[in-house]
């Protein structure tokens, strides 16, 4: 058995299979990557704010990856736990019940930010 957390197991899973998905050297691949990367920058709204509205949209979508990605995102651009909690209310107004399994999954993801210092809690 590991001794990494399930958030640590994820990114390191992450990156593995990412660099799998590049060694494809698929040009369509490669330019939804760019695209997805250039949308979460600093536009019209903060990297922030887009972070925030991926993190919705990730638990509307019922993906726990997703989720995971976009929790350690907004910790990254600064959100507080409230920012972060009230987006995922959102989320679970837009989603219904169905939502919820994802929200505690989401909570756990918290809670292991919390732990590692890396989300302002405020």
């Amino acid at each position: 058995m590991s001794d990494k957390n399930r958030l640590e197991q994820f990114r390191e899973q992450r990156e593995i299979q990412n660099e799998k998905v590049m060694d494809l050297d698929h040009l369509g691949i490669k330019r939804f990557f760019n695209m997805d990367t250039n949308t979460y920058r600093d536009g019209a709204l903060p990297k922030q704010t887009k972070e925030l509205l991926g993190l919705v949209a990730s638990a509307v979508l019922r993906c726990n990856d997703c989720i995971d990605y976009h929790l350690e995102q907004c910790a990254k651009t600064g959100s507080t736990k409230a920012e972060i909690v009230d987006a995922l209310n959102v989320a679970l107004i837009v989603g219904g019940s169905i939502v919820i399994p994802h929200l505690r999954h989401a909570t756990e993801t918290l809670e292991i930010l919390e732990e590692e210092g890396s989300l302002k809690v405020e």
